[in-house]
Formats: C-alpha cells, structure tokens, sequence
C-alpha cells in the first residue's frame, strides 16, 4: 500500500536528518519524497516565504472562468445538508474543479504571484502550480504546530474584521475544525493546547485583500520525532481543514459527492532540512491535465446554517491570482 511506502521513506529520511522534500496527496495515494539534494529543476518551491514583493509579469493577463452551474452546486449542496441533517457529518469541506483560460503559464503563475507557501511541481504524470497561504503543521524544539484556518471576508468591507469575527456560523465552522485538529494532534503528540483563538491575518487576493481567521495550536513531541516522521503525518491526514467532522464519515460523503479526483489539491507539501518540518495545506491550486486543459481546484466548508448562493459565490471567488 501506498500509506507504508509513505510511512518508510519519510522516517527512513528522518532518520537519517537527511533534508527532503515531501508531496502528498489527498488520499495518500500518490506521493513524491526526494532528498533536496537530488531535487530536479522542474520542482520547485518556497516555505514560509514574505508575501510581499514585485511580481515579474509585465503583460496584461487574463483569467476567465467556466465554472459548474449553480443547479449543479445546488444539488451537491442539498446532499450535503441532508447528510448533516442526518448525523453523518457537521461540517464538510465541498470543492469543486473549474475549467479556466489563463494568458500565463504555470511557470509564469509560479514566479509572479505572492503567498507564503509556493510549489511548482511537473512529472511525467501531474503538472501544477500551488500557492497556499495555509501552513499544515510546523514542527521545531520539539514541539509541533498547526493553524488551522477558516473563515474569509473582503477586507475591503466596512468593519470587516468585527464583522467575520462576530458572525455565529463562521465561530461554528471555525470551531468545529479547531476541535478537529486539536483530537489530531492528541493522536501522535501530548500535553495539547489552543495558544490562539479565532485571528486575522491579511492575504492578497489578486485585486483585492482578504482577511482570513485562524488559529493557533500546539503540542509537545518525543526527542526522537525526526524518526517517526512518517508516522506523525499519515496519522493526521487528510488535514481537517479541507475534509470536516467527524473525518471519516465526511470523506466518504466527499468521495461520493464531489465527483472528480482531488489528487495533490488539498494534499500537503514540506520540506524537513535536518532540524525542523514545516509543511502545507495543498490549496490555491491550478492543474493541467494530459490534454492541455487547465483547472483551478477550490471550495469552502459547508454547516447547517450555510448560504448555497453565498457557498457557490465563494468557491469562484477564490479563484484568483495573488499578483
């Protein structure tokens, strides 16, 4: 199985404090580990990096979008709803892929736009460009992190951050997923605290800025993580920002309604260089399939207060280009 050639080659490396890069797809199912060492040139990637500095385009661009219809949205949404209704799930993070047109290339995209976690990645298989501005989990000292993050609102909007803060169902969404990760760490890690509830932080959003709430969360870690490495990550995966809660359940509802393979979008990537792991959440993605057709991969978490027009409105407007 895939999940234990994972589980080897990641504490195999970690082990040895043999600095790698990891990519990891939704379902585990797909994989790339290599020594950063022996990196090739067409994957490439940046952690943790400023947001903030000049993009290398200097033509116009465009970016239109040929998204599902609403009808469609709407009848994955009811499912949904009847689902949480039913006990099944209470929060359920729905995406979608969106046919796109783009005046720049995947390369272009990924040396022009702005966001703390970037990569590049192109084989012989799968050719796609992410630029997240979520981190997975951190780990440094021994001791591991995770931000999970949920809830956006135009910054540009009167009072925003007040706004997004007092809402009732973004504080339910948020919590939800913050009790989700929080049990996620208690599963490989101990002494687990919630050092920062509900803050903003301003992501750049192509033309406009967005104000996104997260959180902070941390844990304590044996001397020897480095060696269950492995471990650690297939233990908390799929990450429970982009799956909901409970988590099984809810991957089984996402499986079976979404329609289409996520592969890498919603996996993570990360480097470990020795000492200390940092990682991320696989989203703001755009893939190009073995046809030549490009698509942009998004979606937002779904609760029994949710809007289906707000929802639907949501996962194209976070279709976008961070220039």
């Amino acid at each position: 199985m895939s999940i234990d050639l994972i589980k080897e080659k990641l504490n195999k490396f970690g082990s040895k404090k043999e600095p790698f890069l990891f990519v990891l797809s939704y379902n585990l199912e797909e994989f790339y580990i290599e020594k950063l060492s022996e990196l090739p040139n067409n994957i490439r990637f940046e952690l943790n990096s400023k947001e903030h500095h000049k993009s290398k385009i200097n033509k116009k661009y465009k970016l239109e979008k040929f998204p599902i219809s609403f009808d469609e949205y709407k009848k994955k949404f009811d499912y949904i709803q009847e689902q949480i209704k039913s006990g099944n799930s209470y929060l359920l993070n729905l995406t979608a892929q969106t046919k796109i047109k783009s005046t720049l290339t995947l390369d272009e995209i990924y040396d022009s736009v702005s966001a703390k976690f970037k990569l590049r990645f192109q084989n012989i298989k799968d050719d796609f460009v992410c630029f997240s501005p979520e981190r997975f989990i951190e780990i440094k000292k021994n001791k591991i992190y995770t931000y999970p993050m949920k809830g956006t609102i135009d910054a540009s909007i009167t009072n925003a951050q007040a706004r997004i803060l007092g809402d009732l169902k973004e504080m339910a969404e948020h919590t939800m997923v913050v009790d989700l990760l929080r049990n996620d760490l208690g599963i490989v890690s101990s002494k687990v605290r919630v050092n920062k509830f509900r803050f903003c932080e301003k992501i750049n959003a192509g033309d406009k800025k967005l104000l996104q709430v997260s959180s902070k969360i941390s844990a304590h870690l044996e001397e020897n993580w480095n060696e269950r490495i492995g471990d650690i990550l297939t233990s908390i995966l799929p990450a429970g920002s982009i799956t909901g809660t409970p988590k099984k359940s809810t991957v089984e509802i996402l499986d079976n309604i979404e329609k289409y393979e996520r592969g890498f979008y919603t996996g993570i990537f990360g480097v470990y260089d020795g000492v200390n792991l940092d990682s991320s959440v696989m989203i703001r993605f755009i893939e190009k399939n073995q046809n030549g057709e490009t698509f942009y991969k998004s979606g937002g978490g779904i609760t029994c207060d949710s809007n289906a027009s707000l929802e639907y409105q949501e996962l194209i407007d976070k279709i976008y280009l961070p220039l």
